[in-house]
């Protein structure tokens, strides 16, 4: 065996390693699982599909269950990034599965959960270009996939079931700072067809800065410098902690009325370092002359992606309603 494959090139503990040879073993994220029709669970059905060949960016896409009345109705439709520190997890493992088969379940929604690619093989911006590719594919299905997709390429879930006037997109932790930096993509470029953002779902964004705000004050000095070291490992070639990717309103940064969206929910978690960093988002999103509406929902005493790690606890279950409840929303 070549020695190299042994030695360790870099690690970012707890999370994975990397080895002089290149090969990256990852220590952490769930089991993948296949996509299944009729969740027995909740009766969701899934399927896995290629967006872009030359990117390698994918998708699994879910169905709710459909009565006579839905076959004839168009639903919401939900692009959703998974979290993971931009590193591990996939749209295609256990927890991601678990969850957006809940939330499409009690939405009603059509889900879009897309598999971009991970650092460090492929360092920001590389995720954020991943998922505005996406939602670009999503968006050229309406009116029929008129602008960048064929008919015979067309995604009959889709053409068939999405309401292209309410589309959604959302994110969990690393997943919820791609939402941001995807909507301001869609609000200085726009989206096919004439396609909108109407809602964005934000939950506990991975936001950060190089000044402390509020309780990371008095916060572990240990996790703080964890939480700058997955930046620093994943976005390499980045200005830096206060880049506005991660650090959205930073003096400089583009300002937040430029957020291509009508609605927001920041969700965040009482006992998570970031807590702090997503309700000033909120506020400071409230401030910049954005013309859409934001809430804020806070659940005290959990800590970060409690609500995917497990979602049948107590509070899991509300938050994931609240969710829900945003995403079948008029």
């Amino acid at each position: 065996m070549d020695s190299s494959d042994q030695e360790v090139a870099r690690e970012l503990l707890p999370l994975l390693r990397v080895y002089k040879n290149g090969r990256v073993e990852r220590l952490m994220g769930s089991n993948f699982v296949p996509s299944s029709l009729n969740d027995p669970e909740t009766d969701v059905s899934s399927k896995d599909i290629v967006i872009s060949s030359e990117s390698s960016v994918s998708a699994r896409l879910y169905l709710p269950k459909l009565n006579n009345q839905d076959n004839n109705k168009k639903l919401p439709l939900f692009v959703y990034f998974h979290g993971g520190g931009f590193c591990v997890e996939s749209a295609f493992s256990l927890l991601g599965h678990r969850y957006l088969n809940l939330i499409v379940s009690q939405a009603n929604v059509v889900a879009v959960s897309v598999e971009y690619r991970l650092a460090p093989e492929h360092p920001l911006p590389v995720a954020y270009d991943d998922c505005w590719t996406a939602i670009q594919w999503v968006a050229a299905h309406a009116r029929g996939g008129t602008t960048t997709t064929t008919a015979a390429a067309a995604e009959p879930w889709l053409t068939t079931y999405a309401d292209f006037d309410r589309v959604f997109v959302g994110g969990d932790s690393s997943g919820g700072n791609i939402v941001h930096n995807v909507a301001m993509r869609a609000g200085k470029h726009g989206l096919p067809n004439g396609v909108k953002i109407y809602g964005a779902l934000l939950v506990q964004p991975y936001f950060w800065g190089s000044e402390p705000i509020g309780s990371e004050l008095n916060a572990d000095p240990n996790q703080r410098a964890f939480t700058e070291r997955v930046w620093r490992f994943v976005a390499p070639y980045s200005s830096g902690i206060d880049d506005p990717t991660i650090n959205p309103v930073v003096a400089g940064a583009p300002s937040l009325a430029e957020l291509g969206c009508s609605r927001v929910l920041v969700s965040v978690a009482g006992k998570d370092l970031l807590r702090d960093r997503g309700i000033l988002y909120w506020e400071e999103l409230k401030k910049s002359g954005w013309k859409g509406e934001a809430e804020l929902f806070d659940v005290e005493g959990e800590d970060h992606a409690f609500h995917v790690f497990n979602t049948a606890t107590e509070n899991a279950v509300i938050l994931i309603k609240r969710l829900a409840s945003f995403l079948s929303s008029e």
